[in-house]
């Protein structure tokens, strides 16, 4: 359901795990036809083991799937891993930062990666760690920061690559109920402010409603049980409905 050309295309994808054919195999994903358009927020929401991070890990380049085809950009993500540098970021549950380098210099890993001079990434990764609210801060080790402005200092990481895709496997489920919504708020301002195309995971309704501009429900195996568009004026008696249609699909 997009009416932008799909810059993320999954035609067809099923994903096994075990020997094909196999009594005992494993199917994650089957069948699955899902297009992300350009500049679009997808919230990707479903329970805990209905193929959410297995179609996480075949956008990403890092599995391919069993049959059918997996296009970003127009290009293959598993076989042509290294084309993707620099243009897909990811911004994983845990901050992943590591605890040796400073904020600033864990802004500027992904900038080290891909070449960018020293000057030029230093003050990208500063500019990124101001616009998060971390001025400040940019020289303490994750050691001094607290969950959430860790989590602001991966955010900068993943924006300071100038990623056009973003895909974002439950950034916030590690934070306190305040600091997740005010995080999230600031990621859907960054994201649409900047153009960027986002694949969010999750498993929270609240969340998948206050992010997305398109919700998709699976169901397991992943499969679309439901396919809904939103924003932000969408009427707060529209958004309850959507609240409870998702809530009795995953409820079966």
């Amino acid at each position: 359901m997009t009416s932008t050309p799909p810059i993320i295309n999954l035609k067809s994808v099923s994903k096994s795990f075990g020997k094909i054919g196999a009594t005992s195999a494993y199917v994650a994903v089957d069948r699955l036809d899902l297009q992300v358009g350009q500049g679009q927020l997808l919230a990707l929401l479903g329970k805990t083991g209905c193929g959410k991070s297995t179609i996480f890990n075949m956008i990403a380049g890092l599995t391919e799937p069993t049959a059918g085809d997996v296009m970003v950009c127009g290009r293959n993500p598993f076989r042509e891993f290294d084309s993707f540098r620099g243009k897909m970021a990811i911004v994983f549950q845990g901050d992943r930062l590591l605890p040796w380098r400073t904020a600033v210099q864990n802004v500027e890993l992904g900038l080290e990666m891909l070449d960018v001079p020293i000057l030029k990434r230093r003050e990208t990764a500063l500019r990124w760690l101001g616009t998060l609210g971390l001025r400040g801060h940019e020289h303490d080790y994750p050691h001094a920061l607290s969950g959430g402005m860790r989590q602001r200092v991966s955010i900068a990481r993943a924006f300071a690559t100038d990623a056009g895709i973003f895909l974002c496997d439950e950034p916030f489920s590690a934070l306190d109920e305040v600091t997740g919504r005010t995080l999230r708020a600031e990621f859907v301002r960054l994201v649409r402010e900047s153009g960027k195309t986002a694949v969010f995971i999750t498993h929270s309704i609240n969340e998948a409603l206050e992010i997305g501009d398109r919700i998709v429900v699976l169901k397991r195996p992943a499969t679309i049980a439901i396919d809904l568009p939103l924003s932000a004026a969408t009427p707060l008696v529209e958004k309850e409905a959507i609240r409870h249609q998702i809530q009795s699909v995953l409820a079966a």
